[in-house]
């Protein structure tokens, strides 16, 4: 039967017969604080490029799915749980790694600013530097007291990718809810949206459109304790992509 014809070669076949890659999963997290598009980045602890700051990252295991493999990555090297991830591209360039031939799964994570918790000496957050305008894409590096901050591996391209990832979808999908806190104003979202665009958009319009997105839903409630008139909150309609 065709069954037992199949056992039959799975039973003797030898999965070290060809030569085959590792498989990694890096993260990119991305938040908007203090003015700017920021990145967690963690400094590394053994060679290749020991003390190089990088995206948290790291091998899958031959039990676990790509996904869980990135939330697993987050909580051990990010400490982070429960935040909206979704998978990016697939690196595979042969000489990306000096160990050997490793293709890594990038993953990108979008985190509100309140959720940051405290830096420590080997992880925290950097500034972004984005050199190109709307979708044209390349890499992004960090800075540092305003110079750019080498990375490890190819995270500079995978940092690249992320932002213009979520620079093309952030007018037709909710991803720019998910770097705010649970209720916000108008003017915090346009905040969110001009600083991961790199640009400024008109006030007006931008608020015509959002409030006729259906995205959006009023909460009956304004801030708190401003020094100026409060602006009413809102919160996302169906926010449930974590």
């Amino acid at each position: 039967m065709a069954t037992d014809d199949e056992q039959s070669f799975l039973d003797q076949y030898d999965p070290a017969a060809f030569e085959r890659p590792s498989l990694a999963v890096d993260v990119a997290v991305l938040t908007v604080a203090r003015g700017a598009l920021q990145a967690l980045l963690v400094q590394r602890t053994e060679h290749p490029y020991l003390g190089a700051w990088g995206l948290p990252g790291g091998f899958v295991s031959m039990d676990e799915s790509l996904s869980a493999a990135a939330r697993r990555i987050l909580r051990e090297k990010g400490g982070l749980d429960k935040v909206f991830i979704e998978q990016l591209y697939t690196f595979g360039d042969p000489v990306r790694d000096p160990r050997m031939r490793i293709v890594t799964v990038a993953y990108y994570a979008l985190l509100d600013a309140g959720r940051l918790g405290h830096a420590t000496a080997e992880r925290r957050f950097f500034e972004l530097r984005v050199d190109w305008e709307g979708e044209t894409g390349g890499p992004v590096h960090p800075v540092e007291d305003g110079a750019e901050l080498p990375l490890a591996f190819d995270h500079a391209d995978i940092l690249g990718m992320a932002v213009r990832r979520i620079r093309g979808k952030l007018d037709y999908t909710p991803i720019g809810f998910q770097l705010l806190p649970e209720t916000f104003t108008l003017r915090q979202l346009q905040h969110v949206h001009e600083t991961v665009l790199g640009r400024r958009v008109n006030k007006d319009s931008f608020r015509r459109r959002m409030l006729a997105s259906g995205q959006l839903e009023a909460t009956g409630e304004r801030e708190q304790e401003v020094g100026h008139r409060p602006a009413e909150l809102y919160q996302f309609a169906r926010r449930s992509a974590i």
